[in-house]
């Protein structure tokens, strides 16, 4: 241990019957601290429950964010104390309540789908509505929670983290790779597919670099020579990389996007190159060192006029050039993306609502399940003989800049009312005000017996 401490941030420890009986894990975390002096986590203090699997997984996960949530934390009260705020500082926990920073920076687990919850929370508040489906439309994701009886629905049995189950008690949210930052793009057999990749909108990239919308604008001008996708999409450099690279061709790309971003086809022209792997393009995107600028949703708006911060001209480009690549004119193509979007959005919708019903985990419609003919039946109403009509019983609360523009669909495809409340686009900064400090105990009561007879209970708290 005393060898590999030079690598290890922290240590998790968790017993086989830990809330049972603790003494094991405390004794370990004693012999650890004494040997290393680093955090240690102990599975007991963070879950009840007697599936060990997802209770030693949910203490290493604990440990693993231990060191990324205390910087943030310690780096928001030294913000908060130069400016003069001497108010405690509390942090939303996962299943939408506060709690003191201290106990979050020891218990960073518990915040996961704490961003989802405060929308949730959010939306209740400023629409005073008490039973609905919250949709909260950001940049990468789409979160849709459930509110029962003025309070979001909580996963009891334990969340997920990516593909682990965790014993973590926190708001039941649904996630899809579909927000305003998604990627537009078509695939090898020119089908159109949105998500689930995030890309820096072109309008941004070309508002930070003029150069991309003048290289656009020249494609859109000659757009009879031939072009793909890949024409249409830039890579550009975020930061210098804090170590060296094997591979001499990523030095070189590093060294061409030093002098701004270009199109793929151009970077693998310059270095004679036929494909990014050549190069290590994934690691690099992976990693952050650059970033990759396409047409988004975000783009369409500008074109539209209904959100155009940036440069609209080179959204117009790309879009225009992507809607022929798709053989639609341009209005075409962009009501196709927001009929995609909203139909994606309303299936997501029913999947989390039958799942929460049937309680088990959302679920996609089987193509092979009469669903499927359900679901596209009450979208397009194109059986002549039989119809199928999916009402949805309570309301939407729609979350986030593009609720208005996107959820209004949504709502005529699900036959119901869509409530925008007053400042719906940052209602889940309001959430994380509204959340109420919520206190849990639990206890475990079990018979005391001797020769056959009771005698008694012992309570563990």
């Amino acid at each position: 241990m005393k060898n590999s401490i030079w690598e290890t941030a922290a240590f998790a420890i968790s017993g086989y019957f830990s809330p049972f009986n603790s003494s094991h894990e405390e004794k370990a975390f004693q012999a650890v601290t004494k040997a290393t002096g680093l955090p240690v986590v102990l599975g007991h203090e963070l879950a009840s429950k007697l599936n060990s699997v997802e209770r030693a997984t949910t203490a290493t996960l604990n440990a693993s964010l231990l060191s990324a949530l205390q910087n943030f934390i310690n780096a928001m009260a030294q913000s908060l104390e130069e400016r003069g705020v001497t108010a405690p500082l509390m942090v939303v926990r996962g299943d939408g309540a506060l709690i003191n920073s201290d106990l979050a920076k020891n218990r960073p687990v518990e915040t996961v789908h704490s961003g989802p919850a405060a929308s949730a929370i959010g939306g209740r508040f400023l629409s005073q509505t008490d039973r609905a489906v919250v949709v909260d439309i950001g940049g990468t994701t789409t979160d849709i929670a459930l509110l029962d009886q003025g309070q979001v629905t909580i996963r009891e049995e334990g969340t997920t983290v990516g593909r682990y189950n965790t014993a973590v008690r926190a708001a039941h949210i649904h996630s899809l790779g579909l927000g305003g930052d998604s990627r537009i793009a078509l695939n090898i057999e020119d089908q159109l597919v949105i998500g689930p990749e995030r890309v820096t909108p072109i309008s941004y990239l070309a508002h930070a670099y003029p150069a991309v919308a003048q290289d656009l604008k020249k494609l859109s001008l000659h757009r009879q020579k031939p072009f793909s996708m890949e024409n249409l999409e830039y890579w550009y450099l975020l930061r210098k990389p804090a170590h060296t690279f094997l591979n001499s061709r990523t030095q070189d790309v590093l060294n061409l996007l030093e002098n701004g971003p270009m199109a793929i086809p151009d970077i693998l022209d310059k270095l004679d190159l036929f494909h990014p792997v050549q190069f290590g393009g994934n690691a690099l995107l992976r990693e952050e060192v650059i970033g990759r600028s396409g047409l988004t949703p975000t783009d369409l708006l500008h074109v539209t006029g209904e959100f155009a911060p940036w440069n609209v001209e080179a959204a117009q480009a790309t879009a225009s050039l992507t809607a022929h690549l798709y053989h639609e004119d341009l209005n075409t193509f962009i009501e196709t993306v927001k009929d995609h979007i909203s139909e994606r959005i309303s299936a997501e919708i029913i999947s989390f609502i039958t799942g929460k019903t049937l309680e088990r985990a959302p679920h996609y419609i089987d193509p092979d399940d009469l669903g499927l003919w359900l679901f596209e039946e009450n979208l397009y109403q194109k059986n002549p003989y039989l119809g199928s009509t999916i009402n949805l019983k309570i309301p939407i609360i729609g979350i986030g800049a593009p609720a208005e523009i996107l959820l209004p669909r949504v709502a005529e495809l699900l036959h119901t009312e869509l409530i925008l409340p007053p400042y719906y686009q940052v209602a889940n900064a309001v959430g994380a005000v509204a959340g109420s400090v919520i206190s849990n105990q639990e206890a475990w009561v079990m018979e005391q017996t001797k020769t056959m007879r009771h005698v008694g209970y012992i309570t563990l708290m």
